[in-house]
This record gives C-alpha cells, structure tokens and sequence, in this order.
C-alpha cells in the first residue's frame, strides 16, 4: 500500500505584478547606488517571470498607495511586525480557497479530511491559518493538525512524507497539506545583490493536495534528503527587524548542479532522462538551468517548472506543488514516473519519486472544467 495524492489545488491572490512594471519601479527608488542601479534591471530581465502575484496592491504602480508604497511611487519598509500583521490578516483565505480546490478536485467531502498538515515560512501567528481551513470549510473539531514552518522552498516534502506516513499507517485517513506563502510581504528597495534577487523573483501562492491509501494520482513512491553544508552561509532565511531576509547567492547555482545529480540518485534506476516529467522548483532561472544541464534532461521534461517561474515566480514551499499540478492539467499517462525535487536553506535538496496511477489523464482533463481560483 503506497499513499497517493489524489488531487492538488491552488490559489493566487487578485493582484497581478508585470515584471517589467515592477522592475521600474525598483529601479526608480532614489536610495539605489551606481551598483544596485545596474543589477535591479539586469535581475528582473534575466529572472524568465513574466508575472506574478501580491497580496501587496500598493505594489501594482496603478494601484492607491499603501503601507508599502506611497503617491509618490517611494517603496518604504514597514517593520517586521507590521508585515506580520498582513500575514495574519491576508494568509488564511489563500489557505482556505487552495484547500476548497483540492477538495473538490479530489472528490472529497471536507468532514471525511483527518489530518492537516500546514506550511509556511513568511509569517507566524496563533491561532494559524490551519484553524479557519477547519472552521470555514466545515473540517471536524477533532481533526489533526500540524504545522511545519520557517523551513523555506522545499518544506512541502516534509509534508507529504508527513502525510504518507498517516496515511500509510491508517488506510482510512484524509490527509490535507496545505502550503501557503506571502513572499512580498518581505520585499524591500535595497542594494543587496541578494535582496534584489529576492525582489526579482518572488511571489504569492498557495497550494494543497489531498494524501490517501492508494487511489488515482500521483503515487508517493520513495523521498530522499541531502545536505549540503558548504552551501549553509550560500542560502538563508532569516528575521530582521524590517521583515524576513533572504540570503541567496550566486553560489546556489552551482552548488545544485554540483550535487543534484548525486541527491537524486537513490530514486532513480537509470538515467535522470528516462525520467519524461521532472517538477523541479523554480527557484530562479540558473537553479532551473543548472538542474537540467547536470541530469541532462530534454526541454520536455522541464516544460512545467519553466511554466510556473513565468506565470508566479518563485512561491516557496507551494511552489513544487504548483509544478505538480501544471503536470497533471497537461494530462500524465498512467504509469509515468515523475519526479519532483525542492531546494532550501542548509543548503537542503529535498526530492521524491512519484508515480502517475489510475486514469491520470481523464482526472486531469476533469480537474480543468473545475472552478479555480489560480493558475
């Protein structure tokens, strides 16, 4: 008995950042320094976004002017209490509508869900969001919870091994995972290489999947966790006193082209290649790049990693199941093996070897006449 996902849902919130306006916008903040002036545009223009999304309107130029931005087009930088505050405020209806899309995707009624698992590492509050998924959507009272947080880009693997756990040991259990980040919430003018990136690349989502026993999906096959310690001081997420910092530097590129290939190894039984759909986070384009270049992968095997950067950016922890879900609406054949994979600070490589089961491409073409809220 192997767990399954059975369905993953998804939710952006309403405002839509071009790139290309956003970028403006950054380049123009009068604080910028000669270097800070020439990586602004060179970060977004080589980012391959397009668009994403805020829960941050002030940041939309044609939008009023807010606690982030003022009528002017200056950004200012709100304390981290402030930002956490938004979090509090904005977070739990992502986490709620990605969980409702999951559900009815999964043909599950929210009273039969046993566990919930929730994920975020940009913000902290009690009692959580997993509270109103229970409340708004009509969960029992006496459903499990657990949250895992601050564990960055790759912490939905945990979570599914979580939920594979439940319900491997229980083959009655309903497991929900729910991630939901509100990475804008930390963004800042700045000349920090590092910073830039993250203004560059970041955005807002939310994603869920409904783990059981068996059942159409995506089968849970194997998980892997590699670290490695020479790229600790190279990725890190940290808390200051005018939000969350992120440390990501142009080592992360080659310190995950220089050990993917070995991290993935043990959920492989030949070449990374055989593998036809790979959902790789999309931490930025070179993390992208540097993954296919050392596995040797074709075009097509990346096609919904690439998709996701374009249209969200980089949504941290929900962001992989954003890729997963891309893969199912494309349609999966049934017995395709997939394999996902999630970077994060340590420096963490997180991955899992999954399984298309069941009529994978009939549930896809059905989840897509579904009412959704995102992608």
């Amino acid at each position: 008995m192997s767990a399954t996902i059975r369905a993953i849902g998804t939710a952006v919130p309403a405002t839509t950042l071009q790139q290309d306006a956003v970028r403006d916008l950054f380049s123009a903040q009068p604080g910028l320094g000669r270097l800070g002036s020439r990586i602004v545009p060179a970060a977004f223009d080589a980012s391959a976004v397009e668009h994403r999304h805020t829960v941050l309107d002030e940041l939309d130029a044609t939008a009023a002017a807010g606690a982030f931005r003022d009528a002017d087009g200056l950004l200012h930088s709100p304390s981290t209490g402030t930002r956490n505050d938004r979090y509090r405020e904005l977070a739990p209806a992502l986490y709620v509508e990605s969980a409702r899309d999951a559900l009815e995707r999964a043909g599950v009624d929210a009273a039969d869900v046993t566990h919930v698992v929730t994920v975020s590492c940009t913000g902290f509050t009690q009692p959580g969001p997993d509270l109103a998924i229970v409340t708004e959507l009509g969960l029992r009272r006496t459903v499990f919870r657990h949250h895992i947080g601050f564990m960055g880009c790759c912490a939905a693997f945990p979570a599914l091994r979580s939920a594979a756990a439940f319900a491997e040991a229980d083959p009655t259990a309903v497991v929900l995972v729910v991630c939901a980040e509100l990475c804008t919430l930390h963004v800042r003018a700045s000349n920090d290489p590092d910073q830039i990136v993250a203004n560059s690349v970041f955005g807002d989502g939310a994603a869920a999947a409904v783990v059981t026993a068996d059942g159409p999906g995506l089968r849970l096959d194997a998980f892997a966790t590699t670290v490695v310690p020479e790229g600790a001081s190279e990725m890190a997420w940290n808390i200051g006193d005018e939000g969350f910092e992120m440390v990501l530097s142009t080592a992360v590129p080659k310190l995950v082209g220089a050990t993917v290939a070995e991290a993935v190894g043990p959920l492989l039984d030949g070449p990374a290649a055989d593998v036809p759909v790979w959902a790789v986070h999309p931490g930025g384009r070179a993390i992208l790049d540097r993954t296919q270049d050392a596995l040797g992968l074709p075009d097509s095997a990346m096609v919904s990693s690439r998709a996701v950067l374009r249209d969200h950016g980089n949504m941290s922890s929900a962001t992989v199941l954003f890729v997963l879900r891309h893969a199912l609406d494309a349609g999966i054949e049934d017995g395709t093996p997939v394999v996902a994979l999630a970077f994060g600070p340590g420096l963490t490589v997180e991955s899992a070897a999954l399984t298309a089961v069941g009529t994978s491409v009939a549930v896809a073409s059905e989840a897509m006449d579904l009412a959704t809220v995102a992608s």
